[in-house]
């Protein structure tokens, strides 16, 4: 006899488990109104021996539940996170907007970056404007800006995922104290230095970490340099 569900929508005598499959996907309200079939349903459970189908289900929505409770404390942690970056940039900000000249803009982020994101080592450098600038926060040597040509034209922060060279470029002598680092690109018409944050933890920054607010820091930073440039005569 044919397994199939015939044409009037009734079950035949002898069915196959997927056409029993497709007969209650098709007629969802089947067991509405015949609690006691759901009653006698029993289903092998490896803990349990066999329960019934109703708790089955609840066992099933709990695990349901329990993923969405994981989820929303994931997304409130993240919440939580953002909020608490927000309040760094805006204390970056304000502390960028009180500072006076260019060394005070670089000591400024400098000191507000160690405790904002929770770095062991911070290192903002600049390109030289012209020869003959011998400020300490200058670098003669452009080695980083070569080495990291991809993320000064991208505009965009790199987060871990750095190797014994690129962290000996961007932190010299400090490097053997790095496990992981973040570097941010100060670019306005043309690139201007650099931001290095490193972290004695392997884990503290790594590459499934957001960038979103480290590109906002570079932004806020490098308006900041761009704005003493143009106004202390040093261009």
């Amino acid at each position: 006899m044919s397994s199939s569900i015939s044409s009037t929508g009734k079950l035949p005598l002898a069915i196959s488990a997927e056409a029993v499959e497709a007969y209650l996907q098709s007629h969802n309200e089947f067991f509405v109104g015949r609690s006691e079939i759901l009653e006698l349903l029993n289903l092998p459970h490896g803990k349990r021996g066999t329960i019934s189908l109703v708790e089955r289900q609840v066992e099933v929505l709990r695990d349901k539940n329990k993923v969405l409770e994981r989820k929303l404390l994931d997304l409130l942690k993240v919440a939580r996170e953002n909020e608490e970056l927000s309040s760094r940039l805006h204390h970056l900000a304000l502390g960028l907007l009180e500072s006076q000249g260019l060394d005070g803009v670089v000591a400024s982020a400098r000191e507000q970056l160690l405790q904002a994101f929770k770095a062991d080592f911070v290192i903002l450098n600049l390109f030289p404007r012209s020869d003959d600038d011998t400020r300490l926060h200058y670098v003669r040597d452009k080695g980083v800006y070569e080495h990291f040509a991809d993320v000064f034209e991208s505009r965009r922060p790199r987060c871990g995922g750095m190797n014994e060279e690129d962290v000996q470029c961007l932190f010299g002598e400090l490097a053997e104290q790095i496990s992981s680092a973040v570097l941010v690109p100060l670019v306005d018409a043309e690139p201007l230095g650099f931001i290095a944050m490193g972290s004695r933890e392997k884990a503290r920054f790594h590459p499934g970490m957001g960038t979103l607010f480290l590109g906002y820091l570079g932004e806020l930073v490098t308006q900041a340099i761009t704005y003493c440039l143009q106004t202390d005569g040093k261009t």
